[in-house]
């Protein structure tokens, strides 16, 4: 991405290649150490186990609430509604989901390198 040049990208249309089950991730902009995107979870949802590879992950609720799942087995877990910001360490395996009949949205800003998604079959990798 030049940086002396603005950019606007319209709304959802990004580049949704990015798959997690259970989630639309749509990536605006993308340079070396850097990913900012947009991500929506449809109601009643839970997503995929994966993480962030080396990046830190840094969110935004727009609407809704996420309920995330982490830590050892997946036992630890913590919620984050509109308005919240949320930090999500390089490499923690994790999932996220929405309550029935509650749709979420999110801004998120990656800092770091290497792939922003890797997939992975539970909460111990």
């Amino acid at each position: 991405m030049s940086r002396s040049t603005v950019r606007i990208v319209p709304r959802n249309s990004g580049d949704d290649s990015l798959g997690t089950a259970g989630l639309a991730r749509f990536e605006a902009f993308y340079d070396e150490g850097r990913w900012v995107g947009y991500t929506t979870t449809v109601p009643g949802v839970m997503s995929g186990w994966h993480h962030h590879g080396e990046n830190d992950t840094y969110f935004y609720m727009v609407k809704g609430t996420i309920d995330l799942e982490f830590g050892a087995d997946g036992q630890e877990r913590a919620s984050a509604v509109a308005g919240d910001f949320v930090c999500v360490p390089a490499g923690a395996i994790h999932r996220e989901g929405t309550p029935p009949g509650e749709p979420a949205e999110a801004v998120v800003v990656r800092i770091g390198d290497g792939p922003t998604v890797v997939n992975v079959d539970g909460p111990d990798g």
